[in-house]
């Protein structure tokens, strides 16, 4: 796998275990919108999106449950830690992901928080299904095999 570019864009949280949870099958990049001091509680990179989801309120789509701690410096001009933060996407996106919601039983799953090249935050959102325990047996075997697999070739046999 290649390492991201450290220039290009910073790492502010990232959950790892969804793509073990949920089969992903397609990926979309949406904004995030934030009060100034979740911004910079962000670029601390003390967030955690593992529990989090992505759903309808409304017309919009929404982010639940993610966890930005509070800014030590904003004193009491703080953002409450795990309100709802509202998705930046077009509006034929959030058509295509509410239905796949609603009609197909998918599941909006955050996979990392992020800032490009221009300093936004972004937020990358995995449409995936569930994974059933055999699924996931299957998955931890292949990369089981995959780690000795290479160790064999490494040492040569």
């Amino acid at each position: 796998m290649k390492k991201p570019d450290p220039e290009r864009y910073r790492l502010a949280a990232d959950n790892r275990k969804a793509r073990f949870h949920y089969e992903i099958k397609e990926t979309i990049e949406a904004g995030l919108a934030l009060q100034g001091t979740e911004v910079k509680s962000l670029r601390g990179g003390k967030a955690t999106i593992g529990e989090s989801y992505a759903g309808p309120m409304g017309d919009e789509l929404w982010l639940f449950n993610s966890y930005i701690p509070e800014y030590l410096e904003a004193n009491r001009f703080n953002h409450e830690v795990r309100r709802p933060r509202k998705l930046l996407l077009h509006r034929r996106q959030i058509n295509k992901l509410m239905g796949a919601i609603q009609r197909e039983g998918f599941t909006v799953v955050p996979l990392k928080v992020y800032f490009n090249e221009k300093g936004r935050a972004k937020i990358e959102l995995g449409l995936g299904r569930g994974k059933k325990l055999h699924d996931k047996r299957e998955t931890e075997k292949t990369r089981d095999w995959n780690r000795d697999k290479q160790r064999l070739l490494k040492t040569g046999g």
